[in-house]
């Protein structure tokens, strides 16, 4: 199925993807007056759709029921074309039927490798050398270097390009660093700002394999200046690791965020049921 973005000019970034949350109300008096055929239809064209959506190159499609009356129905579309990804927006927001899906919250980003990350200069002088002694040149030196340089090409490729697993509990909420009064954090100098992050990043760790964390970021594309998403098996893990966050001081000093949303990622048949279609 050809998209309304084919004929116009990619806009791709240079590295990295565009990603959309996407949250819709349904309006269930409309689709009580739809016939069993038209509701039939309505739902294999949005069946067809993510198909076709998650066919799309280096494209991916979360789809989620919203756990409160927020909203019913929840989409995640990561792709790097924005005239894509927009496209995709607007035939996901018909997909049922003009007015059926109605969008109470989207939110836009980019996947983005993050400014405090450790360089293999920096890991080789302040790990290797200082913090365990080794010679620089020696072969511990040089395998150490080249073990902590594999490990980061891993993680600053899943941050650009992420595949997001089917684990049931998706999290999402935009945040933004305070820019007034006595906590501006854009006053702080870099290297305080990295030394916050990384105590940060040492909180989010203890969390390796029961959270997947995604941070994309948005300023000059919306209101907040990141999004961020958490997969999980287990909500009390999203509950967890959002507390203990709190108290870093770079949230509980510099942190300020919007609003929660809470979805169950699940297939579209039942999908459908859960959200009473």
């Amino acid at each position: 199925m050809a998209t309304p973005a084919d004929n116009a000019p990619p806009l791709v970034p240079r590295e990295g993807w565009h990603v959309m949350h996407l949250f819709y109300q349904i309006d269930h008096a409309l689709w009580s007056i739809l016939s069993n055929d038209e509701k039939r239809e309505s739902k294999t064209r949005l069946t067809e759709l993510v198909s076709e959506i998650r066919s799309t190159a280096d494209t991916h499609l979360l789809t989620f029921a919203v756990a409160t009356p927020k909203a019913d129905l929840g989409f995640m579309l990561l792709t790097p074309d924005l005239q894509i990804a927009t496209a995709f927006e607007k035939q996901l927001t018909l997909s049922l039927g003009p007015g059926v899906l109605q969008p109470v919250y989207s939110y836009l980003s980019q996947t983005e490798r993050s400014e405090y990350t450790t360089t293999a200069e920096q890991y080789a002088e302040e790990t290797l050398r200082r913090e365990k002694g080794l010679t620089p040149g020696s072969p511990e030196f040089q395998a150490g270097l080249l073990e902590f340089q594999q490990r980061m090409e891993h993680y600053l490729h899943h941050r650009l390009y992420p595949v997001l697993p089917d684990w049931p509990a998706i999290c999402f909420y935009p945040m933004s660093k305070r820019r007034h009064g006595e906590y501006n954090w854009y006053a702080l100098p870099f290297e305080k700002r990295k030394e916050l992050m990384a105590g940060h990043a040492r909180t989010g760790r203890t969390y390796s394999g029961r959270i997947l964390q995604l941070i994309t970021g948005s300023t000059g594309l919306d209101e907040h200046e990141w999004g961020v998403t958490l997969l999980a098996k287990d909500t009390i893990d999203i509950k967890s690791i959002v507390y203990e966050m709190r108290f870093d001081e770079v949230s509980a000093r510099y942190g300020e965020f919007g609003d929660f949303y809470i979805g169950l990622q699940l297939p579209l048949d039942e999908l459908f049921r859960r959200v009473c279609l």
